[in-house]
């Protein structure tokens, strides 16, 4: 899928967050990345921070293990995940079916 470039031990996502959501979840595809919908509003790095807890946990990688490449002060991001990128991959694609 276009949205996810994987590398030998890290996969890059590109994602839309919608800041300010009833709860935190992954929710399909817009335009080409991957959308998540996050309760923290776009204010102080709130949200950034509220996207990368929410991807740990999801993905049970530790926190330390994302980071976000572009996008800080946007809501298109482009985040890098160290972790096993098959496992990553199938993780993500069930939650978009």
């Amino acid at each position: 899928m276009s949205f996810m470039n994987t590398h030998d031990d890290s996969i890059d996502i590109h994602v839309l967050v919608q800041p300010r959501a009833s709860m935190n979840k992954i929710s399909g595809l817009i335009d080409n990345r991957l959308k998540i919908k996050l309760k923290a509003p776009p204010v102080d790095g709130a949200a950034n921070k509220m996207c990368i807890q929410f991807l740990a946990k999801a993905l049970h990688v530790p926190k330390t293990h994302i980071n976000i490449l572009s996008g800080l002060n946007s809501r298109q991001k482009k985040i890098r995940i160290m972790c096993d990128p098959e496992e990553t991959r199938q993780y993500i694609e069930r939650c978009i079916q």
